[in-house]
């Protein structure tokens, strides 16, 4: 979203209030999900723009639904990320390096925050998922759920079948 800070700049107003569902205007900022996630629908937007005697600041808050699975169990799981995006707002050409993440650039009075809201959504997005903090996962050998309690399989210990050529050391001691 390109928003007019015109009338921030120019006084008339002290903040500016916003609100918008990311990537539903057709721009080409549109939020692709990682692998075996997906968004349930597009980010929900809402900040404002403060002016403070010339100093600008964007306070935003991003919400972003989703649905994925467990990376221990595999159970399916879904739930609501949400992003706080701080920035100072500054005029194009009076930084020394613009691409200072702590900065987002206004050119000509108006200000495209949805390319690093993006990007911010996307390393800030967990890799991982879980159901529950103490998910025990499957068993390595059935697949049986160990949520539900311990497996019929044998509880002898298997050596990783790579290092295996190690027990050959420990044999000849």
């Amino acid at each position: 979203m390109v928003l007019d800070l015109t009338s921030l700049i120019s006084g008339k107003v002290n903040s500016l209030d916003f609100e918008y569902d990311l990537g539903n205007d057709g721009d080409e900022n549109v939020l692709i999900p990682p692998d075996d996630v997906s968004f349930a629908s597009t980010a929900h937007v809402k900040g404002t723009v403060v002016n403070n005697a010339g100093y600008m600041t964007l306070e935003l808050t991003a919400e972003l639904c989703y649905t994925t699975h467990c990376a221990r169990c595999l159970k399916d799981i879904s739930g609501k990320f949400i992003l706080k995006f701080n920035r100072t707002v500054a005029n194009s050409g009076t930084l020394q390096d613009e691409d200072n993440d702590a900065y987002v650039i206004m050119k000509n009075g108006k200000l495209d925050i949805d390319r690093e809201l993006v990007e911010e959504l996307l390393l800030e997005f967990p890799s991982r998922f879980l159901c529950e903090e103490e998910c025990a996962g499957l068993c390595p050998k059935c697949g049986k759920d160990l949520n539900f309690g311990p497996c019929d399989c044998p509880k002898k210990k298997e050596i990783d079948p790579r290092l295996a050529i190690l027990q050959k050391l420990l044999e000849n001691d």
